[in-house]
């Protein structure tokens, strides 16, 4: 038997338009201009952006496409959100940019044109029914698209539609990725603005992480109370950006242990420590990236102190490396020097020497932070992991030690204690400016923090 087309549209839950309807839908529109107005946030250093990625590539046509839908189940599809470097070149980060593309065009030497290919408001006339019937890009379902004239004003970029550009095809794969390297590296270095984005974020967040503490009683009461501490932290992310920045770390007892711990389905004990990971996006898609470990019980004891402040004292030692000149690899390399002076103060470890430490540190200390949570990822390593710090640069400290619940090399009060401790920092001319400051870091700050949210 083969398939007829109704057969095809099985499961489909259209319903099918009479000639009438579509007459009817088709006209007594009132116009819906969007303001004349409205620019994106960053309008004014877009500009530029453009420019010092076309001088790295005269006469190449260069593509950055914004990126597809995914779906998550059947017809519904993830969230969408735009391609860092997409939105970081055009300054346009909503879910209504799916499958738009940047194109630079050679344009005389040297330079580019920069067009951008986009699918614009659906007309609401001559038959057209995408306004309301399509589900994944139709007015009516998912919100409104500018028009061409509009998408203009909004970015300053010519715009042309979608369905203009045809396909890339014969593309040179290496030189894809030298363009992903060179749009990474382009981004490390953070203008005035995009500081002012970062900073936002840490606000925010800080905002949250004081939200979690005023919810710690609900949250110890209910049976998977980290994912009540990230259901929190998840409000305060949607009613003031875009989302979270990436996926909430709430991880109590040995759970901490797990570097990635997204689960989040355990209960809390008001005997364990809370690690907190977890960063406000805002609207223009800069994230924060905070560490904080907090006792349950409003203080820590005394071994749980032990390990905190030795974490704390290799974050100590981290920041006060961080200065423009600098390796990179520095403020890792002066941390896990701390740790491992305290494990052999402890007797985990013979001595200080060699990378044995790493069996309770894990992995490194720290990263660029911006659009990503993980910045700047494709940038080559002579000029990020291998390379130096530049006054601008915006990088996550984070020390941890990760004492597993059944390694039999330590003590059995150290086992299942997870503390890692994260904060953001801006390079500046003669050293770092902590961004976080305002969610405090010692044993006293934060118990004194924790009182005054808990009993305030």
């Amino acid at each position: 038997m083969t398939d007829t087309p109704s057969r095809l549209n099985t499961g489909s839950h259209d319903l099918p338009v009479s000639p009438e309807l579509s007459r009817f839908m088709a006209g007594a529109w009132a116009p819906s201009p969007l303001s004349g107005s409205e620019r994106v946030p960053s309008y004014a250093v877009t500009p530029a952006r453009r420019a010092r990625l076309s001088a790295l590539f005269p006469g190449e046509r260069l593509i950055v496409p914004a990126g597809e839908l995914k779906v998550r189940s059947n017809d519904c599809d993830h969230r969408f959100r735009p391609h860092s470097a997409y939105a970081w070149l055009t300054g346009l980060t909503g879910e209504d940019q799916v499958g738009h593309v940047l194109v630079m065009e050679p344009s005389g030497p040297p330079g580019h044109e920069a067009v951008l290919y986009l699918r614009p408001r659906s007309p609401r006339a001559d038959g057209n029914e995408e306004f309301y019937r399509d589900r994944r890009y139709g007015e009516f379902w998912v919100g409104r698209r500018p028009d061409l004239a509009e998408a203009e004003r909004l970015t300053g970029l010519r715009c042309a539609h979608l369905d203009a550009l045809g396909s890339p095809a014969g593309r040179d794969a290496s030189r894809d990725t030298e363009l992903a390297a060179a749009l990474s590296e382009l981004r490390l270095v953070k203008d005035a603005w995009e500081v002012e984005q970062l900073q936002l974020a840490v606000d925010h967040t800080t905002a949250g992480f004081e939200d979690v503490v005023r919810a710690l009683p609900r949250a110890l009461a209910h049976p998977r109370g980290e994912r009540w501490i990230e259901g929190v932290f998840g409000l305060r992310a949607r009613a003031e950006g875009n989302g979270t920045g990436y996926d909430t770390i709430a991880a109590s007892g040995a759970h901490a242990c797990v570097l990635h711990w997204i689960r989040n389905d355990g209960r809390l004990n008001g005997d364990e420590l809370l690690l907190l990971d977890a960063g406000v996006e805002t609207d223009t898609l800069y994230t924060a990236d905070i560490t904080r470990t907090l006792p349950l019980s409003g203080r820590f004891s005394p071994v749980q102190r032990q390990v905190y402040e030795l974490v704390l004292a290799a974050q100590d030692a981290g920041m006060a490396a961080l200065r423009p000149g600098a390796s990179f690899r520095d403020f890792h390399r002066a941390g896990m020097r701390v740790i491992a002076e305290g494990l052999a103060d402890w007797g985990v470890l013979k001595d200080a020497e060699g990378d044995l430490h790493r069996r309770y540190t894990l992995c490194s200390s720290g990263h660029m932070l911006g659009l990503d949570v993980h910045d700047c990822a494709k940038a080559r390593s002579e000029t990020y992991l291998d390379g130096v710090l530049e006054e601008g640069q915006v990088l996550t400290v984070e020390p941890g030690l990760y004492l597993q619940p059944d390694d039999e090399t330590l003590p059995a009060e150290l086992r299942g204690i997870g503390v890692r401790i994260e904060d953001d920092l801006v390079i500046t001319a003669d050293g770092a400016r902590l961004m976080s400051g305002a969610l405090p870091r010692t044993v006293a700050g934060i118990e004194e923090w924790m009182g005054r949210l808990l009993n305030g």
